[in-house]
């Protein structure tokens, strides 16, 4: 089925977006409706991939109208983006109340990392469109991936709270960086989800092990 195409003559899903809502100043129900959509990109997401995120399938899944879209989310790419963002958000708050198992920070961080590749390894098709999105240049993208790093972050500031902020800052950061690169690389078929966990393993064992002698 081809797309709808608007008075200007493009498709739905290349319509221009409306004025965005900044999320802060959303109502309680507009809250409500975002989050519909958040949950319908990761349902069209999970079953078909990137490709299968439609504005219009998404608008009809959340049971919204399309225009709501384009008031929350610049494109699918900043949608996609924000998905991400609930995902890590979610994975944080599961960490929060299932502590990171070990006796080192390095095993702690390894055992944190674990759980969210384990977590993407189950919706492979879900986790390339997320990884594909965040490589977008749209400005919600750029927004939503901040957001991204600063829950990555936040996964791993009580496991390494004896380091200088500094430090912890820095090595979260480079673990964000390896974390995405070795993502982007297996969702472009390079390599495995084995791979990317001990990329990951051998990322916390030379960054933070150094400090725990």
């Amino acid at each position: 089925m081809a797309d709808a195409v608007v008075p200007d003559g493009s498709t739905v899903d290349e319509a221009p977006p409306l004025e965005l809502v900044p999320e802060a100043e959303l109502t309680a129900e507009q809250q409500d409706r975002r989050r519909r959509l958040i949950d319908a990109a990761f349902e069209l997401g999970a079953e078909g991939g990137y490709d299968a995120v439609q504005m219009r399938d998404v608008a009809a899944t959340a049971n919204v109208a399309l225009a709501t879209i384009y008031r929350n989310f610049s494109s699918k790419d900043h949608l996609l983006a924000a998905a991400m963002t609930e995902w890590t958000g979610r994975l944080r708050d599961r960490v929060a109340h299932s502590p990171p198992r070990g006796d080192t920070a390095t095993e702690q961080m390894i055992d944190v990392l674990r759980r969210a590749c384990g977590a993407m390894g189950r919706q492979p098709k879900l986790s390339m469109a997320l990884v594909r999105a965040l490589s977008s240049s749209d400005a919600g993208v750029r927004h939503s991936g901040g957001e991204v790093q600063s829950s990555i972050a936040s996964l791993g500031d009580g496991i390494l709270v004896d380091l200088e902020p500094e430090v912890r800052a820095d090595i979260l950061a480079v673990i964000g960086h390896v974390w995405y690169s070795s993502l982007v690389t297996w969702a472009n078929g390079r390599s495995t989800f084995d791979m990317v966990i001990s990329e990951l393993e051998r990322t916390c064992r030379v960054l933070i092990a150094p400090y725990e002698k």
